[in-house]
């Protein structure tokens, strides 16, 4: 395996502040890549910093805007001459519920969290690309589209299986590869911001072990993943080591295709 596969590349990677985006930011420039660091996170450019000796930025962006999206693909092209990859790891269920004890307001808020920053960054990062003569789209999604307490967000992650379909099938024409990673659960650090701000209920905290114990029950081996094990695969998929890959969402969830 050549570990030096983004030498030359320049990756914009989502939600690089914490969890499965972090830790694929950090590997992407370990392995020479120019990479920007995307969050909404006012200490993504110190997770940036991280990465030392390696070329990268932090950029402050809400995802949840269009003009979020178009402004960090913007930034991307300036400071390191366009774009090569790009890495849609902005996502994650807010509440844990049965469907119906969902509010209209929390069924959008999934909705804006989970997939319209990936459906705007691969519309902004299109003409990047485009110039480029190519590249690669990698949107990691989830294995939840089939699981319970979280409906909005496993249609929304639906949303991005369909869309990776579509859009490389449109775009295989021009060179430009769209994949998918579909997690399933996995272990990480406690989140620095809380995917849930005004915090659990006692009845949540319920409703969330239940998840939890059908999510590692689905797994055939009976155990939440590892960053590592997460991280892996979404570079692979990024690398050219995937160059005849593509429209393709890839289960990593111990078996458990969702």
């Amino acid at each position: 395996m050549n570990m030096q596969r983004f030498t030359g590349k320049v990756i914009v990677v989502t939600g690089a502040a914490q969890g499965i985006g972090r830790g694929v930011a950090l590997r992407a420039a370990a392995e020479g890549g120019k990479v920007l660091f995307v969050d909404r996170a006012d200490f993504v450019s110190e997770v940036a910093a991280e990465a030392q000796g390696a070329d990268t930025a932090g950029f402050v962006a809400d995802l949840e805007t269009y003009e979020g999206a178009r402004a960090a693909m913007a930034f991307a092209a300036e400071k390191f001459g366009g774009i090569d990859i790009l890495i849609n790891g902005v996502g994650g269920a807010i509440r844990m519920r049965p469907f119906g004890e969902f509010e209209p307001a929390q069924i959008d808020a999934e909705i804006r969290r989970s997939l319209m920053p990936t459906l705007y960054t691969c519309h902004a990062v299109l003409p990047h690309l485009l110039a480029r003569g190519g590249g690669t789209i990698v949107n990691v999604s989830s294995n939840a589209t089939r699981g319970i307490r979280r409906v909005p967000y496993s249609a929304a992650k639906g949303g991005v299986n369909t869309l990776t379909q579509a859009l490389a099938m449109e775009y295989g024409e021009h060179n430009i590869r769209v994949v998918a990673s579909a997690p399933g659960g996995t272990s990480a650090p406690a989140r620095r911001i809380p995917r849930n701000a005004t915090g659990d209920s006692e009845q949540e905290k319920v409703w969330m072990n239940e998840a939890v114990k059908q999510v590692t029950e689905s797994t055939f081996f009976k155990r939440y993943g590892t960053l590592d094990e997460q991280i892996a695969p979404i570079l692979f998929l990024a690398s050219d080591e995937a160059s005849y890959i593509t429209g393709v969402v890839l289960p990593v969830a111990g078996g458990d295709n969702g």
